[in-house]
């Protein structure tokens, strides 16, 4: 009899610094929507959603915010305008934060929390091993203090 491997659930992308590699973008021009799917090294999926029209009207807030994105992933801040499938293929660095809990709207009973990417940096791949909010946050923590010298007080006092 066959077996089938089970995962072990669904879970959110940790809070911290991840490098996220785009693996599909969907642009959907009629509708002023572009999806960004992506991936982490350990195979954890992402979709960034911008939504650049609004009513027939560019959304200058979501323009800008993809606009940031896209420069960032291809490293080059000149560019004026691209093919969205040019992302593809591209990395991404971006500290994950989680919103506080917010009611789901299909079952008041239950809470959702979602992802926000903020400070994005270009990557050229995957790192060794990603890094830890808490080594980002605070680095002096790693950091072992000084030892005393060792002080003779007979021959201080003579």
């Amino acid at each position: 009899m066959a077996t089938i491997k089970l995962t072990s659930g669904f879970s959110l992308i940790p809070e911290g610094s991840h490098v996220f590699k785009i693996t599909d973008v969907d642009y959907k021009e009629a509708f002023g929507k572009i999806e960004v799917k992506m991936e982490t090294a350990d195979g954890q999926k992402h979709t960034e959603r911008f939504k650049i029209m609004n009513k027939g009207e560019v959304n200058d807030g979501a323009m800008k915010a993809f606009s940031y994105f896209a420069k960032t992933a291809l490293n080059d801040y000149t560019r004026e305008e691209i093919d969205h499938t040019e992302l593809i293929g591209h990395f991404i660095r971006c500290e994950v934060e989680h919103t506080d809990p917010q009611p789901n709207k299909n079952d008041p009973t239950k809470t959702v929390v979602f992802i926000r990417l903020g400070d994005k940096e270009p990557a050229d791949g995957f790192d060794a091993a990603p890094a830890k909010k808490a080594e980002i946050a605070t680095p002096a923590a790693s950091v072992k203090p000084a030892r005393k010298a060792s002080v003779d007080l007979d021959v201080l006092l003579g």
